[in-house]
């Protein structure tokens, strides 16, 4: 039978505390059931209880959160509830090499931290492409981490503007008869960006980028006819578009500019007709230097855990229907 023992760990102040054992104790729960120990908080300092190698196993975690923290920007209660999860499932991430890459996303110091490997090679490949083609399930942070990018790109004056792009699909819905102007119509389609950009950027700097055009928020269809020059161009949900769309969205690339097209080809919305311009141009693309295509899988999901779960039930479902 292993032994027991009790390891004491002093934190430095009430941020450090709050990032260890979270908001209502959640984060202290939630290492007793993963590192299977009994966690106990008194005041700035916490104490591990349980046999010697889950407590060893706890407390080098534990250590190497706090190394890496820096600021209180800098990790977040999600990144290390996140973080604990990874660790002890053993899933091959380096830790340290994760959150460690940064992504700077407002004049107040706020970071983004990858939360895997697949996240990290993601933000690799932006840095190192022209193009990148982003493809995977919902919740593996794809059109988050390529706007944090494209916001990070902009404030440190790596990019003239951003240009974040959506195809307005009518799921249903024809355009011409919801009330409202154009503008209004296609509101609702573009206001997932709107969303993760107030999460990125104070709200009065983000006004005046959008009242000055440095970032544009529009549909697919607005893009025909133009060409951007010194811009961070997002093509988000790419799996709703066609062949054609892609290519003219493809073809607005000017100099001194990225292009990140993000999708996932399990949810097209297109009619059964119609093909899917990421489906495809993964065909007609490949091999071509400067353009990249990073694929995430249900185990990159970043969301709640079960998330996971439900895409892994309807991929089951999918794979045993008959054909």
């Amino acid at each position: 039978m292993s032994k027991t023992v009790t390891q004491k760990i002093s934190l430095a102040n009430k941020e450090q505390t709050l990032r260890i054992l979270g908001r209502n104790d959640k984060l202290l729960r939630l290492l007793e059931k993963e590192f299977n120990i009994a966690v106990i908080g008194r005041g700035d300092d916490i104490a591990l209880k349980g046999r010697v190698e889950e407590v060893s196993k706890a407390k080098e975690f534990i250590d190497k959160i706090l190394s890496l923290s820096g600021n209180a920007d800098s990790i977040t209660e999600d990144d290390v509830l996140f973080a604990i999860r990874k660790t002890n499932k053993n899933k091959g991430d380096n830790l340290e090499e994760i959150l460690q890459d940064k992504i700077e996303v407002s004049t107040s110091r706020k970071h983004i931290v990858p939360k895997n490997s697949a996240q990290k090679k993601y933000i690799e490949s932006i840095k190192e492409n022209e193009i990148v083609f982003s493809i995977g399930p919902a919740g593996t942070g794809k059109t988050y981490l390529a706007m944090a990018m494209a916001v990070h790109y902009l404030i440190n004056k790596k990019t003239g503007r951003v240009i974040l792009v959506r195809p307005a699909v009518e799921a249903g819905e024809k355009l011409g008869f919801l009330p409202g102007d154009l503008q209004e119509k296609i509101n609702p389609y573009l206001r997932p960006l709107y969303d993760a950009l107030y999460e990125m950027l104070e709200a009065e700097k983000l006004h005046q980028y959008l009242q000055r055009n440095i970032i544009e928020i529009a549909p697919l269809a607005y893009m025909r006819g133009r060409t951007f020059n010194d811009s961070f161009i997002v093509l988000d949900e790419a799996q709703n578009s066609t062949p054609e769309q892609m290519k003219m969205f493809l073809t607005r690339l000017g100099f001194d500019s990225k292009v990140i097209v993000t999708g996932d080809i399990t949810q097209i919305d297109l009619p059964e007709s119609t093909a899917s311009g990421l489906v495809e141009v993964q065909h007609v693309l490949k091999g071509i230097k400067g353009i990249d295509f990073v694929y995430f899988t249900e185990k990159d999901v970043v969301r709640h855990k079960l998330v996971q779960e439900i895409i892994r039930a309807y991929d089951k479902q999918k794979n045993n229907k008959p054909s």
